[in-house]
């Protein structure tokens, strides 16, 4: 028999790392709620930022959420209006302002081989009525591209509003869900029809890692690296140097 487990779950604390990072005594279960309700509020907000993850930290006085999305102008609004109204409305509707939150809004590097975004333009295009067919394959078209090893896509439900649902799957390259150092990107997300909700899976394989990935680490990694980089030419003050004219020389 064959066992269907979670890639991510499955790989954890081998190649990945949690995206709640927090300690907690008798009030486990309430963080744990406060944490999933927090989750689905942003994504079902900013649906249209194709946001990746949100990480979460716990201190003794604030609450850390990062949002890592493909459109973060989206998030922030015109001047920061958005993240100010985003960070009371959270802290008045989950935290019970008990706890001050403090938010971080990054970009994605390539979005266009992240499971969860290709999950999220995938379904905003089944909402359209695009026949499924279609959508796979053009998915998996622009993730191929982009630079994945391979990727696999699963839709289940009344596919195109026929009478009796089904289940299809496509693939390109190699997804290796047995390799535990294998780095398989997966998300589950779900569209909404007036037939009834078509599930989406999606499976992006990046190659192997040796070593420990955090999505939130690495882009604070790479922030630090260019604010540290030493500028070049004009910014750090060198002097062009002129070309002779053939008539002088």
């Amino acid at each position: 028999m064959g066992h269907k487990v979670q890639p991510t779950i499955h790989r954890m604390q081998v190649i990945y790392t949690w995206d709640s990072k927090w300690c907690a005594g008798r009030n486990y279960a309430k963080q744990v709620e406060q944490d999933i309700k927090i989750r689905e509020f942003l994504f079902e907000k900013f649906k249209e930022a194709h946001v990746d993850a949100i990480g979460i930290e716990r201190g003794p006085k604030e609450v850390r959420i990062t949002i890592l999305a493909a459109k973060p102008g989206m998030v922030i609004g015109r001047g920061g209006q958005g993240i100010d109204d985003l960070r009371k409305m959270i802290e008045r509707k989950f935290l019970q302002m008990s706890l001050k939150a403090k938010l971080s809004i990054k970009e994605i590097r390539n979005p266009a081989v992240s499971a969860q975004v290709v999950g999220q333009s995938m379904v905003a295009e089944i909402e359209r009525r695009i026949p499924f067919r279609r959508v796979m394959k053009q998915a998996i078209e622009r993730v191929m591209k982009a630079g994945a090893k391979g990727v696999k896509i699963a839709m289940a439900g009344r596919l195109n509003g026929v009478e009796i649902a089904r289940r299809e799957k496509l693939a390109a390259g190699t997804v290796p869900l047995i390799t535990l150092r294998s780095d398989v990107d997966y998300a589950l997300v779900e569209a909404h029809t007036i037939y009834g909700k078509i599930g989406i899976k999606v499976w992006v394989c990046h190659g192997k890692v040796f070593g420990r990935k955090d999505k939130f680490a690495e882009l604070e990694a790479a922030e630090e690296k260019k604010t540290t980089e030493k500028p070049l030419g004009r910014e750090a003050g060198v002097r062009p140097v002129g070309i002779k004219n053939k008539k002088s020389i």
